[in-house]
């Protein structure tokens, strides 16, 4: 089985930042894509950035300029750092893996267990 531990979440002001981590663990052979997803109350889910294994990434276009995703590929985590946050960014942050157990099997997807970042003053 495999585990995602998110950390780095919390309270902060307008115009704050905040670095949020996700590291997997367990049987791991290799991991392809890996994201950060956020969903504010009475919204869905929504996907804010992924990366590939090579660290190609895109972003919703809410955080473009504002937010980055970075990976480490030795450690099996991944980053969000967010820059210039806004009440609008108030929601359950959650991550998610793709995950290979051998080197030509199928993907699994794993999900983190969310980390709440509130923006507020």
């Amino acid at each position: 089985q495999v585990q995602l531990v998110e950390s780095g979440g919390g309270l902060v002001q307008p115009g704050g930042s905040l670095r949020l981590s996700c590291a997997a663990s367990g049987s791991i052979f290799s991991i392809d894509a890996m994201g950060w997803y956020r969903q504010a109350p009475g919204n869905q889910r929504e996907l804010v950035a992924p990366i590939t294994s090579g660290g190609s990434s895109n972003y919703a276009d809410s955080v473009k300029g504002r937010f980055t995703i970075s990976r480490d590929n030795a450690k099996n985590t991944v980053y969000l750092q967010m820059n210039s946050l806004n009440p609008e960014d108030t929601a359950v942050y959650y991550c998610n893996a793709d995950v290979r157990y051998t080197e030509r099997g199928r993907v699994f997807r794993f999900w983190g267990q969310g980390t709440q970042v509130t923006v507020s003053s």
